[in-house]
């Protein structure tokens, strides 16, 4: 009866959201864009969500909010999510950080929501360090007063009504949630306060106060108010939390995105603090005023007159969503509603008012203009190209931006105005001017575009270097749309070049005679360009060539470049640094451009030093020992192995099925390699003959959810830890013991000893198994400060001739960062069994 009485509800509210006015056939229309615009307009309130990383957003709360009541929604994100994992490629690190906010904002357009980064930089000290189980350590990596200035800074700029962070304070919770929340709370009252952050003042803030501050609920926790969000939306044919689901697919490379049934579904919130009087009332915006009618009910008595016309405009308002889908019709009144807003920003500016009430109002206002020009551009039915002719430019270039409008509506637009935002010192020139536009014209416009000599290089976290801004009247009042450019405009090096191998492991047990290193150069200039490059290497060293010429017949070609290096015969152990040095029409340049391209994000770009990290140390190794690497996408161990010297096979679909997996001495799985290859899971079964007959096989981590049978896929029952939050060693500096200091593991062919654990990065260890059979070995034992030690980093099984290896420490971390001891203990793990 309950479901019955649910669904009954869910049918209700969606037949309520259908535009009364028309006909049954114009009520059938769907106009997705006109309504995400018009929708914004029966409401004054702004909500901010607060959370760590991208993807931390609460998905179908905040879709419920914008979508559904047009509530002005937006997400404050501390971090990039650097630290995370890819699912998607082999990103890691920086390069990860810019997929992850650009997945990030893609997933806001969905739900409505604004998406905002504290983090500024790819250098920013409010960088995912990976998984923390204390504010106290997240709050001194990032620092705590740049931190809590940054998100002070950003209350007082965006003002919102109400917050709410994602998580809440809770030792099960990471560190950087935590941390969020804990600031998010004590910004209730800083905010407000002109002794906290005072230079912001100065700056032309204002203190701003919150006026509640809510803790989502969960099952054990306090509850005040209970919405149900559930409701299917005709608009987007789906609910709001299907809707959510919709905006989580876009973080791919974090396998976000579930398919969801469409069925109710409660949200709950606690009520932390609150600031205003909500007349014993447990609804969510008690207390705040919803629209401009409200607004006028709390005008003092003196002003009639300003609380008669804050009435009238949200009449106008309303007027509008009721025209909803009547693009012609809205279209007029959205320039009637401007002109009226911009009228009574004027008046609200001269009231005499207090100062909070006169801040509130203007803010109010401001915002309901921005949303009323959005709704002008879409209901106008003017589209909007904006194009360059070249989205790759370099310094001193000059190139042409077309931008094309087509007024495919039924309103003259007067006094059409296009301009380009650029930097300053960049020079815009064009020969058209201000010029009406009739409906079912259109206007091409030309603009040449001169990049200074001292222009800024790209950073995939600034604005866009070029930005259309079109200008028009219509009914006495002007319309300002901002368009970007169609793709990714980037000034970028006139050459880039790129090193590989990636890093260089030199054997100080037997030091290569000859080190090759390819330089990849990719021209950026216009037309044909000659270049030189050369190496910086280390005292000590040889390199032939010394310089090499390389010569462009066009934009985008690449050129690649092999140098061979000598390192000194008695080179000590350490590590050293080698970069490419490029000089184009005698300016040098030093940079790698790493381009990201994924179609749910479009085409970034990630510029960082034209070097490779070196580092020299005794590793012994088998002799003859071939390895089977099960590539998973998600690590480069085997391409950091195969440079180290080591004889690895990729192994392809084919060997997985047919193949004589015999061949080698040892198979290792690639992190997560399970949930990657189907072939893999298809083929487990001759992976354990091939163990049965002899063979060795290592398998790195893997979270509960990558496909992984407790039961079928290992040999013996082996159950990954599960919630993953709390089976994991985050401090890369945890006292490692091994529990068996004679074994093979530790002796062959390295000696491990203490130090092999030392300077390990980001963490020891991941999604510790929970269950194992007693057939399994232990052999390390580690754990997090005041925590109880974990067993299971490497468990390994004699299974018929053979054994079975887990391990679910972060080796590709450690050989990717160029770790001694890392390289080391995995090269015994790969070689056991080959000491008889």
């Amino acid at each position: 009866m309950k479901k019955l009485v649910y669904a009954l509800l869910s049918i209700l509210l969606a037949v309520t959201i259908i535009p009364l006015n028309g006909n049954a056939k114009e009520a059938q229309k769907v106009d997705v864009d006109l309504w995400n615009a018009v929708k914004p307009l029966e409401t004054t309130v702004t909500f901010l969500n607060t959370g760590a990383h991208p993807d931390d957003e609460r998905s179908d709360f905040l879709a419920y909010l914008s979508r559904g009541l047009g509530v002005k929604t937006s997400s404050l994100i501390a971090n990039r999510g650097e630290g995370g994992q890819n699912e998607i490629g082999d990103e890691l690190g920086n390069a990860l950080g810019i997929i992850r906010s650009r997945e990030m904002i893609e997933a806001a357009k969905i739900t409505g929501v604004k998406a905002y980064h504290l983090s500024e930089t790819t250098s920013d000290s409010i960088y995912d360090f990976g998984f923390s189980k204390t504010p106290e350590e997240t709050l001194s990596k990032w620092g705590e007063n740049l931190t809590y200035e940054r998100l002070i800074r950003f209350i007082r700029t965006y003002q919102p009504d109400i917050v709410m962070p994602s998580f809440r304070n809770d030792d099960t919770q990471h560190g950087h949630h935590r941390t969020m929340e804990i600031l998010s709370e004590r910004a209730f009252k800083d905010a407000a306060d002109p002794t906290v952050f005072p230079d912001q003042l100065k700056e032309g803030l204002s203190t701003w106060q919150i006026k509640k501050l809510y803790l989502p609920s969960g099952s054990n926790d306090p509850v005040t108010t209970t919405l149900e969000i559930g409701m299917y939306d005709p608009i987007y044919g789906m609910t709001y939390p299907q809707l959510g689901e919709q905006s989580r697919y876009m973080h791919k490379s974090q396998g976000m995105g579930s398919d969801i049934p469409s069925e109710p579904r409660q949200f709950k919130l606690e009520l932390l603090y609150s600031a205003v009087q909500s007349k014993n009332s447990n609804k969510l915006f008690a207390g705040i005023p919803y629209n401009f009618s409200e607004w006028a009910k709390t005008l003092p008595a003196k002003e009639d007159g300003l609380k008669k016309q804050f009435t009238k405009l949200q009449q106008e308002l309303n007027q509008i969503i009721h025209s909803y889908p009547k693009r012609d019709r809205i279209f007029k009144q959205t320039q009637k509603a401007l002109k009226d807003v911009r009228n009574l920003e004027k008046k609200t500016k001269k009231a005499k008012l207090n100062k909070e009430m006169k801040a509130d109002l203007l803010h109010k206002l401001s915002l309901k203009e921005e949303q009323l020009q959005t709704a002008s551009i879409i209901s106008s039915n003017l589209k909007v190209t904006a194009k360059a002719q070249s989205n790759i430019l370099t310094k001193g270039q000059q190139t042409t931006v077309q931008v094309s409008l087509n007024n495919n509506g039924k309103e003259k637009l007067k006094k059409v105005n296009v301009s380009l935002n650029v930097p300053k010192g960049w020079k815009v020139t064009s020969k058209d001017g201000s010029k009406d536009l009739k409906p079912g014209k259109k206007l091409n416009l030309s603009f040449d575009v001169k990049v200074p000599k001292d222009a800024e290089y790209y950073h995939a976290y600034k604005q866009p270097a070029i930005q259309a801004s079109i200008q028009y009247e219509s009914s006495g009042t002007k319309t300002v749309h901002v368009q970007e450019l169609e793709g990714t405009v980037a000034v970028l090096p006139d050459v880039s070049a790129t090193l590989s191998p990636e890093n260089i492991v030199v054997n100080t047990a037997n030091v290569q005679k000859e080190v090759p290193v390819t330089v990849k150069l990719k021209n950026y200039r216009e037309g044909k360009t000659s270049s030189s490059v050369r190496l910086k290497i280390p005292a000590g060293w040889k390199v032939s060539p010394q310089t090499a010429k390389v010569n462009f017949d066009k934009k985008l070609e690449e050129r690649e470049v092999t140098f061979k290096l000598a390192p000194p015969k008695n080179i000590q152990a350490g590590d050293f640094n080698l970069s490419a040095v490029t000089t184009v029409n005698g300016k040098s340049f030093d940079s790698t451009i790493q381009e990201i391209k994924y179609d749910h994000i479009g085409t970034f770009y990630y510029q960082y030093p034209a070097e490779l990290k070196g580092v020299a140390f005794e590793l012994l190794k088998p002799d003859h020992l071939k390895v089977g690497y099960i590539d998973s996408g998600f690590d480069k161990v085997a391409d950091y192995l195969t440079n180290a010297g080591f004889d690895i096979t990729k192994l392809s679909e084919a060997d997985l099925a047919t193949g004589d997996l015999n061949q080698y001495d040892t198979i290792v799985t690639g992190i997560r390699a399970y949930l990657s290859r189907d072939d893999l899971l298809q083929n487990n079964a001759r992976l354990l003959k091939y163990v049965e007959d002899g063979g060795h096989l290592v398998v790195q981590y893997h979270k509960p959810g990558d496909r992984w049978d407790p039961l079928q896929t290992a040999p013996y029952k082996l159950k990954i830890g599960d919630p993953s939050i709390r089976w994991r060693v985050t401090d890369e500096n945890a006292k490692v013991t091994m529990l068996k200091p004679d074994s093979p593991l530790f002796n062959y062919p390295n000696k491990i000893t203490d130090s092999d654990w030392d300077n390990w990065i980001q963490e020891r260890g991941l999604y510790y198994p929970m269950e194992w059979d007693n057939q399994f070995e232990t052999f390390v034992s580690m754990a997090d400060p005041n925590e109880d030690p974990f067993t299971g980093g490497i468990l390994m099984a004699k299974y018929g001739k053979g054994t079975y290896l887990y391990t679910n420490l972060v080796f590709y971390r450690q050989i990717q960062g160029q770790v001694p001891g890392g390289y080391r203990i995995f090269t015994n793990l790969i070689s056991y069994g080959n000491n008889n």
